[in-house]
Order: structure tokens, then sequence, then C-alpha cells
């Protein structure tokens, strides 16, 4: 389930402070940052981003 355009809009990155791409959609539900050198991609658990760099996965 996507998340609210709204929402989108005023999250950010914890670890760098860029926008965050949409990925909830997917069979693995996240939020991706879109920073050029971070990366990180954070879960959503049942709709619910968790924007916590200890929970996030560093790019491949």
């Amino acid at each position: 389930m996507p998340l609210e355009a709204g929402l989108l809009e005023i999250l950010a990155c914890p670890a760098c402070h860029a926008g965050l791409d949409d990925r909830s959609a997917a069979e693995n539900p996240e939020l991706v940052c879109t920073g050029a050198d971070c990366g990180l991609a954070y879960p959503v658990r049942d709709g619910i981003p968790v924007l916590l760099v200890d929970e996030a996965r560093r790019p491949a």
C-alpha cells in the first residue's frame, strides 16, 4: 500500500536529510533515500515507515 503523497513531502532521510523514494508497493515495502552518497533503504512495517538508521538496509 503506497504512502500518502502529503506524508512523503515532509519525510526525509534521517542520515542525510534527502528526500525518500516510495517503494512501499513492492513485495518488501521500503522508502529509499534519494541522496547520491547515502541510498539507505528504510523498511515500512504495517504501513508505518521505520526511519531509524539502525534499521535501514545499506545499498548493495
